[in-house]
């Protein structure tokens, strides 16, 4: 039995009652409990008979049936409820994090702990308890995880009333909420010992697997959004209403689309638009309706078909791992966890130091999210943007820098380590904090002679020859920093700096937003040189 049960309050049963297993649940009966996963492909009905190691046992007209209690909530008057306010850590904040990433996490943490998890979802949807065993169960107990999933806005709130210890975001806290949480004690928000960027996410556009069209622009995700566009004949697909998904307005994923889509144009819906109460209900309505449209983090597009988007200046950007890592595709959010300064609590101090290590970077990119792990990637000579670099109309001057770019890169991988700086500032954002320290990891266990470079670009604000020199000054500055945070661990390592300024942009100049993106260091790693 797990140490959970001694926190298990066993509800009363009546008589009971030969209930038989539905697709749909009927009214529940005395005895009687409906177990509802959050994905939808469990809901059953049955009499429940007990609750024992982590599962339910029900009796439906199928026999006894054993459900993991980490898969399913029970719903009923005879489901067990368990002690959820005694939680010695508590999580609260985005549903994407909460229901797509914690099982897993908290799971994979309990192995790197040689300590046994049980974890149940409790009655309320979107929450779930672990409890963790030392030793494998034989210890004693470590402590009990209560995760509450809803919305990034309660993440802040969570903190701010002193329900939770760690606050779940699926965005950056906002400057209102930072300074509110600063003004009751919290501390500073976005100091790297509060603010902990686990993970990248993309914000994926999906239609159902049936519907033609691909690739989609993103005004025209716009004009869709906005009821301006309604049918799919509009965009070359067959002659049917779309049917526009969306979410609520505390929703991470909407905040993330909304501002990429409309950016600083006012935000417009369609009259007809349907509101999905979470990501897996998104992906299942899409998956239903040929006619929808849809937009879901990268980790819950279940079968759903992903759609290319393709910017202003017509760069097309897949919707892959990659490109996520290396912050450049146009629906791109990072994954936060937040703790306040004045919390004492050694098991949050733990797992954060857990969560955002390599060793949890495997169980992140399990439950479908995208991990900080370095990742490489030839750059073919067939692929967009040498095609960008070979451009026939491109001025005669700027079209030799590009030339040299084309070069040079036949003989180099890209890795997904991009470097990019705070606003108006020299220093690497908080991001690229993280991403030094794990290149040193990277490089220390390269072989002998391993040749990288770092590439400086930016955006085209400025003198040509002038954003030149600038981007390859502040590669140097970025190699410089490696030098110096891996002392000789990388000596075995050749490390050159180049720019090329404003050629081979990621995104469109128009914007401030595609400025940043395009204000960046890559690294480049020699091709054929594997560690």
């Amino acid at each position: 039995m797990s140490n959970l049960m001694s926190r298990l309050k066993r509800s009363a049963q009546s008589a009971a009652l030969l209930a038989s297993a539905s697709l749909v649940p009927t009214v529940a009966s005395a005895g009687e409990v409906a177990l509802k996963s959050a994905d939808g492909t469990v809901n059953l009905t049955g009499e429940f008979v007990e609750f024992t190691d982590d599962y339910y046992v029900i009796r439906t007209a199928l026999g006894e049936l054993r459900i993991s209690a980490a898969r399913v909530r029970c719903e009923g008057d005879a489901c067990p409820t368990f002690d959820t306010e005694s939680a010695d850590l508590q999580f609260a904040g985005s549903d994407a994090m909460g229901v797509g990433l914690m099982p897993l996490l908290l799971s994979g943490y309990a192995s790197y702990l040689d300590a046994e998890a049980s974890i149940v979802e409790t009655a309320q949807e979107g929450q779930l308890l672990a409890d963790f065993i030392s030793d494998g169960g034989f210890g004693d107990e470590i402590g009990s995880y209560l995760v509450t999933a809803t919305s990034t806005d309660d993440a802040f709130s969570a903190l701010m009333s002193g329900e939770a210890q760690i606050g779940m975001a699926s965005r950056r806290i906002v400057p209102d909420e930072a300074r509110a949480l600063k003004a009751e004690g919290a501390g500073n928000m976005i100091d790297p010992n509060q603010e902990h960027i686990i993970a990248v996410d993309s914000v994926v556009v999906i239609t159902h697997p049936s519907n033609p069209v691909s690739q989609i622009t993103m005004e025209q995700m716009r004009e869709i959004y906005a009821g301006r566009i309604s049918n799919w004949s509009e965009l070359g697909g067959e002659d049917m209403p779309i049917q526009v998904i969306s979410r609520a307005k505390d929703s991470g994923a909407r905040a993330t689309f909304e501002a990429s889509i409309f950016e600083d144009l006012e935000v417009v819906h369609s009259e007809s638009e349907i509101i999905a109460a979470s990501n897996n209900e998104m992906a299942a309505l899409v998956n239903e309706n040929p006619a929808a449209i849809g937009f879901v983090p990268y980790a819950f597009q279940r079968g759903a078909k992903p759609m290319s988007l393709v910017n202003a200046c017509g760069i097309v950007s897949e919707p892959d791992a990659f490109s996520a890592k290396t912050e450049e595709y146009p629906l791109e959010r990072r994954l936060y966890f937040y703790n306040r300064a004045d919390t004492n609590n050694q098991l949050a101090d733990d797992f954060l130091k857990y969560a955002l290590s390599e060793d949890a970077d495997g169980v992140i990119a399990k439950a479908g999210f995208i991990d900080l792990g370095i990742k490489r990637r030839p750059q073919s000579m067939e692929g967009q943007r040498a095609r960008m670099l070979l451009d026939p109309n491109a001025d005669a001057y700027e079209a030799g820098v590009m030339r040299e770019m084309l070069g040079q890169m036949v003989d180099y991988d890209r890795l997904s380590t991009t470097f990019r700086f705070r606003t108006g500032s020299s220093r690497l954002d908080e991001r690229g904090v993280i991403d030094m320290q794990r290149l040193v990891d990277f490089l220390e266990d390269q072989p002998e002679g391993t040749k990288i470079v770092f590439v400086g670009f930016t955006d085209d604000v400025g003198a040509f020859d002038s954003n030149r020199a600038l981007s390859k000054n502040r590669a140097a500055a970025v190699a410089d920093t490696l030098r110096e945070t891996a002392g000789d661990r990388i000596a075995h390592v050749e490390i050159e700096a180049a720019g090329f300024g404003e050629v081979a942009p990621a995104a469109c100049n128009a914007t401030e937003k595609g400025r940043s993106i395009n204000r960046r260091v890559e690294v480049w790693i020699e091709a054929g040189m594997q560690g």
